[in-house]
């Protein structure tokens, strides 16, 4: 019987220290709670879009006479230089049109050696009075009429040489062939408009990126700023460009505005390749040697019972959440000239606020602590402190999430005292 009270003395003592413990450890708030330390560094604002791969100067070559391609002196990825013969077309019928106005040439030169002999006897007759001046008159028409058809033929005949010698297609630049349209055998008709033969990319070192940007963060966008961006075929690798031009040309789709943002890329290399989809961001925003918050402690917001704490303020609308307006409304922007000199400002941000909450020394209260927000890279954000009287550094510890240590922990939030400082 003895040992029977013993183990259940035993057990009645456990299960007192037991539940003791746990009521302790779940009164601590460094144990309900995951804190992260404020630090200080750099932050960079940027803005992201997708593009297009493009070398910066495309040659379409086409013919300006329609045949059949006899010959064919290029292909794919093939390097050309300026004035290298790249095809020739059958101009068997060509040739044949400029023998033709060639005789009539000769035709119209016979015609203008007579009508010129003819004038001049007309004019000898004249002053001898044996004909009359109507009839001078009439061979000086008649040699007129001849000199015009002479020109007109010689300008048929130049024409029908012209269009021989485009039978032969040659390059226009230095360059690579990147397409090529047309066969051995293949026939070409250049009735309306000119069509495309081989397309050259005149420099595949140089190559520029088009892109659209939203009109919400074009006015961020300036000429010179630095580009860093990704494509699918390196994906571990970040390749660098400069914004060369925001084309003032907006395009609008479903009441969307976008802008057509043009980068210039080196590619000596030449790893980079037409039509390849580029990944984009531009920097449009620095700040250096500033104080950083982590964005999970922005978005934090402590489950309490509202009646025992003074204020309940709700997320940071920056970073998602419900909306917050902390009393007072939003304040006027930071003019502090000491951080204006440590900060290379690149484009301006619209001042919002926020709230970050510490745990205070008694280990029982949460506090709110107001601050100004800069800019976010999405994983820190800039802040300000609002309170003077409240010293943030990079030992301050701020709460970011919770800690599930059991069931009973939630039950003992009610009795977590929150005040805003």
């Amino acid at each position: 019987m003895k040992k029977f009270i013993i183990i259940i003395l035993i057990l009645v003592i456990a299960g007192g220290g037991y539940i003791f413990f746990n009521s302790q450890k779940n009164n601590d708030l460094r144990a309900m709670y995951k804190t992260q330390p404020l630090k200080i560094g750099n932050v960079t604002k940027t803005v992201s879009a997708n593009g297009t791969l493009n070398p910066i100067t495309v040659i379409n070559v086409g013919t300006q006479v329609s045949g059949t391609v006899r010959k064919l002196y290029v292909d794919f990825n093939d390097r050309v230089t300026k004035g290298q013969l790249l095809m020739e077309l059958d101009g068997e019928v060509l040739i044949a049109t400029e023998k033709q106005s060639a005789a009539m040439v000769n035709s119209a030169k016979a015609s203008l050696d007579y009508a010129r002999a003819d004038y001049n006897r007309m004019q000898t007759l004249y002053k001898k009075e044996y004909v009359s001046k109507q009839e001078v008159d009439k061979a000086l028409q008649v040699l007129k009429t001849a000199q015009a058809s002479l020109q007109q033929a010689e300008a048929q005949n130049q024409k029908d040489k012209s269009n021989v010698g485009f039978t032969k297609i040659y390059s226009p630049v230095d360059g690579i062939v990147t397409n090529r349209e047309v066969d051995v055998g293949q026939t070409v008709a250049a009735s309306f408009q000119t069509p495309t033969l081989i397309t050259i990319a005149e420099n595949m070192s140089k190559m520029s990126i088009d892109t659209s940007f939203a009109e919400a963060d074009i006015g961020d966008i300036k000429a010179g700023q630095s580009v860093n961006f990704t494509v699918d075929a390196f994906p571990n690798q970040t390749f660098k460009g400069i914004v060369k031009q925001i084309r003032l040309n907006p395009t609008t789709n479903s009441n969307v505005v976008t802008y057509n943002v043009r980068i210039d890329v080196d590619n000596p290399k030449e790893i980079l390749l037409p039509g390849m989809t580029a990944y984009v961001n531009i920097a449009v925003i620095e700040r250096k040697n500033v104080l950083l918050a982590p964005n999970a402690a922005l978005r934090f917001k402590p489950h309490l019972d509202n009646a025992n704490n003074q204020s309940a303020p709700n997320s940071n609308p920056l970073l998602g959440g419900a909306s917050m307006r902390p009393p007072g409304g939003f304040g006027k922007p930071n003019n502090n000239k000491n951080n204006a000199k440590n900060n290379e400002n690149l484009g301006e941000v619209k001042e919002q606020r926020g709230v970050l909450f510490t745990i205070a020394e008694d280990n029982k209260t949460i506090h709110g602590i107001p601050v100004i927000l800069g800019i976010t890279d999405n994983n820190f954000t800039q802040i300000t402190n609002i309170n003077k009287d409240i010293n943030l550094s990079e030992k301050t510890q701020v709460i970011t999430g919770e800690n599930l240590l059991n069931n009973k922990s939630a039950n003992n939030k009610s009795n977590v005292q929150m005040r805003m400082l």
